[in-house]
This record gives structure tokens, C-alpha cells and sequence, in this order.
């Protein structure tokens, strides 16, 4: 069983910084594709960030420039450093990631963290 737990969020004024974690753990045989995505009441959810295992990376539009996502392999975990912070940035995240567990090597499948509130006050 694969596991993604997420830790960070939390409460900052306008223009304050927060900083996302994500690891991944349990029978992982290989972790491909990560991001994170974020999804704020009465809206469908929406990709922020995404970073490949080669760690080439893709933004919204909305949070470029603001957002940085990067990863540690060695750790099995995804960051997200998140600046400039808006209210429209609230919301709460997920962390997702794209895993052969070692159970079935040949299927990639999408997992999901619990989810974190970020809450942006003006």
C-alpha cells in the first residue's frame, strides 16, 4: 500500500510565504510524475504544479513566478514553496503522484494526499 501524506499549510497574510510538503511511502517501486493541486470551495479542482521525475517542471499560469515546486528522490517527496501568497490562493492542496507500486509494476497509478488548507487573509 502507498501512502502520501502532506504537511504545511496553514494560515498567512497577503504577500506571505508558505512552504508544502509531500512524502510518498510503502511499496513504491517507482515514483514518476508529481504535483500538486489545489481546489477552493465551489470550484472544481485545478492543477498548480506538476514536476516529472526528471524534474522538468509546469505551472498555472496563476502562480507563476510565485511558486516553486521541486523534489528530493531520495526522500520520495515533493515540495511546493508557495510566495507572494494571494487570497485567491486559498484553498486546500493535494499532492499527487503517479507510482508503480511494487505489487503490480505494471500499472501506473494516481495517488492522492488527504490534503492540506492553505487560507490567504487579506
Amino acid at each position: 500500500q502507498v501512502q502520501l501524506v502532506e504537511s504545511g499549510g496553514g494560515l498567512v497574510q497577503a504577500g506571505g510565504s508558505l512552504r508544502l510538503s509531500c512524502a510518498a511511502s510503502g511499496s513504491i517501486f517507482s515514483l514518476n510524475a508529481m504535483g500538486w493541486y489545489r481546489q477552493a470551495p465551489g470550484k472544481q479542482r485545478e492543477l498548480v504544479a506538476a514536476i516529472t521525475s526528471s524534474s522538468n517542471t509546469d505551472y498555472a499560469d496563476s502562480v507563476k513566478g510565485r511558486f516553486t515546486i521541486s523534489r528530493d528522490n531520495a526522500k520520495n517527496t515533493v515540495y511546493l514553496q508557495m510566495n507572494s501568497l494571494k487570497p485567491e490562493d486559498t484553498a486546500v492542496y493535494y499532492c499527487n503522484a503517479r507510482i508503480r507500486d511494487r505489487r503490480n509494476i505494471l500499472r501506473l497509478i494516481d495517488y492522492w494526499g488527504q490534503g492540506t488548507q492553505v487560507t490567504v487573509s487579506s
